[in-house]
């Protein structure tokens, strides 16, 4: 049911007068829009864009959930802040649900500030009709498919490095899942980062907008026309390729699609983080068999940081006043904090998961 907010524009729909004139939507299809509700994970580049187009399209109720503040380099390709809200130290949700609120207040847009995990995630989604991908890790791509294989809900996959994007939709019972198609999270040397390799806000923008359209599809009423396929987007070289996985969810070994396992959302794979007492560190441990290559993370990260060592034993790096020392099997030390919740971005940020 929609919020009151959403009832008392639902009688008035001047505002998206040129949406219901698109065949694809129409009346009927605008009045699904007002009436549902969405779970944002993530307020990044991906989030702010998605943000911004489906609130100003209408749909009725958003939940932003999103762990970090906002840094001055963020700015180049997240939509929804500026140097305002650096000066205030405003979190991201927070200043992301603010500005979306006088861009359309007959939206109920809901802000979090969390960090969310596999303790949280149930709560945050409840009551979402669809669940969306804002954030920069397969770690919580994972979690969230795991929710949504688990709910029967759809959500929409999207993710951007350089100029290059990926996006796809997952309808449960119908497609293939992320984990048909990605069965294991990269190693971090072959998984860049937007802190590693860049990233263009032209090429966000455009898989941004197309995770918002095939949210406004399966809101609207329109499932039968959502693209099933895995989008690849070559920004620089302005190439789309549609990549036809439908056989993935046959043919994988899926376990939340053939085991009913989901072992991301019950806290069985994932990382986790310790506070080190009396030493201003967390650990970061990290579920996985992969042994790390040093030699490729430290190439990663040459462009962040100007000295890089490692041995056989540990790989060590100074970025944003902190010290990362990584380990061959993914466990980290991050020195110079004891918020878990920094250290785990610092690690996603440079690192990767």
């Amino acid at each position: 049911m929609p919020d009151s907010a959403a009832h008392s524009c639902a009688s008035d729909l001047s505002r998206y007068s040129r949406q219901i004139l698109f065949k694809g939507i129409g009346e009927s299809g605008q009045r699904n829009l007002l009436a549902a509700r969405v779970t944002l994970v993530g307020c990044g580049a991906l989030g702010t864009v998605l943000a911004n187009t489906l609130v100003r399209a209408g749909i009725g109720h958003i939940r932003i959930c999103d762990r970090d503040f906002i840094e001055r380099d963020n700015l180049q390709r997240q939509i929804l802040f500026d140097e305002d809200d650096i000066a205030q130290h405003i979190p991201k949700a927070e200043a992301a649900a603010a500005k979306l609120r006088r861009i359309n207040p007959d939206v109920t847009v809901e802000s979090v500030v969390t960090d969310v995990n596999h303790k949280n995630i149930e709560r945050l989604a409840d009551g979402a009709d669809l669940l969306l991908d804002g954030t920069d890790n397969f770690e919580t791509r994972f979690l969230i498919n795991d929710l949504a294989i688990k709910t029967n809900r759809p959500w929409v996959y999207g993710a951007v490095i350089g100029a290059t994007g990926l996006c796809m939709t997952i309808l449960p019972g119908e497609t293939p899942c992320l984990r048909c198609v990605f069965e294991t999270i990269p190693p971090p040397e072959l998984n860049p980062t937007c802190d590693t390799a860049g990233v263009l806000g032209s090429a966000v923008n455009i898989v941004a907008s197309i995770q918002a359209i095939e949210t406004i599809k399966i809101l609207s009423g329109h499932r039968e026309a959502v693209n099933r396929n895995l989008i690849n987007i070559d920004a620089w070289n302005a190439r789309v390729t549609n990549l036809n996985v439908a056989s993935a969810r046959e043919t994988a070994d899926c376990p939340c699609c053939k085991h009913d396992t989901f072992e991301y959302l019950d806290g069985k794979l994932g990382s986790s983080a310790t506070t080190l007492c009396g030493r201003n560190a967390v650990q970061i441990n990290i579920s996985t068999e992969a042994t790390i290559d040093f030699a490729r993370v430290a190439k990663k990260l040459e462009a962040v940081a100007s000295a890089v060592k490692f041995n056989k034993f540990l790989l060590r790096v100074n970025v944003d006043d902190h010290e990362i020392t990584l380990f061959p099997d993914g466990r980290a030390i991050v020195k110079g904090t004891s918020d878990e919740e920094v250290a785990r971005s610092l690690y996603a940020r440079y690192i990767g998961s």
